[in-house]
């Protein structure tokens, strides 16, 4: 038996696989993420975090893009790429670890919501309309400078501000599973709220999740580099620390205007990656949608 479901778990993984393979954006957005992430992870084995020492730069002050520094200087003549590099570690993270929170949150509450006809959804689904009305980027403003500046305090307010929408997407994909013949056999059989949940419900919807969290990740780097440029950062170099610092020294009053762009088209083409890889994941994992496109 174990035999058969590996078997039938590599058919499918090979199906899904030559299906998103036909998704040429999603598999552009699929290249640029992949690339970031590689770049990200190798950055400790040549640079460290004194790139962003303000004691590191040896360079001219708002040095133009040039053959020594292709993305030129900033105001302490550190290099623009080193720091690019560096704080694209900050802020995948951040992105990547917020999104996890926000779905692992939205998923329960959904599920359980769905799950749950009586009182105990009533007042899951009342929870989450309460969080939905309030705004999640000033609410994560807030939280953030409360608890205070760290990755970790970041991560944790944007990710109890954006699950919301996961969970109402995640009850409705809920009831209409439960709604179908084989869950009545399963209570039938005396399956129990775990069994049907874990063993039903959660595949049914995971597909959904999948492509939910790609979206969110792009959500959670947007809102980092907000929250950073609005003052309230992680104390480390990231995308957004580095539009905060360009804005804080006056980069277009001095021409500098590769600071300005090279952080915010860094986070304009993760966010873009992001986007299509979850817009292809949505349309290899929906039938309607394979249909619509067919």
């Amino acid at each position: 038996m174990t035999a058969v479901a590996t078997s039938r778990r590599r058919l499918a993984l090979g199906r899904f696989w030559r299906s998103f393979r036909q998704e040429r954006a999603g598999m552009a957005g699929l290249v640029v993420l992949v690339t970031a992430v590689v770049l990200a992870l190798v950055a400790p084995l040549f640079i460290d975090d004194g790139v962003t020492s303000v004691v590191s730069g040896t360079a001219a002050k708002w040095a133009p893009p040039s053959l020594a520094e292709p993305f030129g200087t900033d105001e302490s003549g550190r290099s623009v790429l080193l720091m690019v590099w560096w704080g694209s570690r900050t802020s995948l993270l951040i992105g990547f670890l917020a999104a996890l929170l926000s779905i692992v949150i939205g998923m329960v509450i959904g599920i359980a919501a769905g799950h749950f006809r009586g009182w105990i959804g009533a007042v899951l689904m009342r929870v989450t309309d309460w969080f939905l009305v309030l705004p999640s980027l000033i609410t994560a403003l807030v939280l953030a400078a409360i608890l205070g500046g760290s990755t970790a305090t970041i991560i944790v307010a944007i990710g109890i501000t954006t699950w919301p929408s996961t969970a109402r997407l995640i009850r409705s994909q809920t009831l209409s599973v439960e709604a179908r013949p084989y869950i009545e056999r399963s209570k039938a059989l005396g399956g129990g709220h775990w069994h049907i949940t874990t063993r039903h419900v959660l595949p049914n919807v995971a597909p959904l999740l999948l492509a939910s969290t790609t979206l969110e990740v792009a959500s959670a780097i947007v809102t980092e580099s907000t929250l950073a440029f609005l003052g309230v950062s992680s104390n480390k170099t990231s995308w957004g620390t580095m539009l905060r610092a360009s804005y804080d020294f006056g980069a277009a009053t001095q021409g500098a205007w590769w600071y300005i762009l090279i952080p915010g088209l860094c986070i304009l083409a993760v966010v873009m990656a992001f986007t299509l890889v979850g817009r292809a994941l949505e349309a290899v994992l929906n039938p309607r949608l394979r249909k619509a496109g067919a």
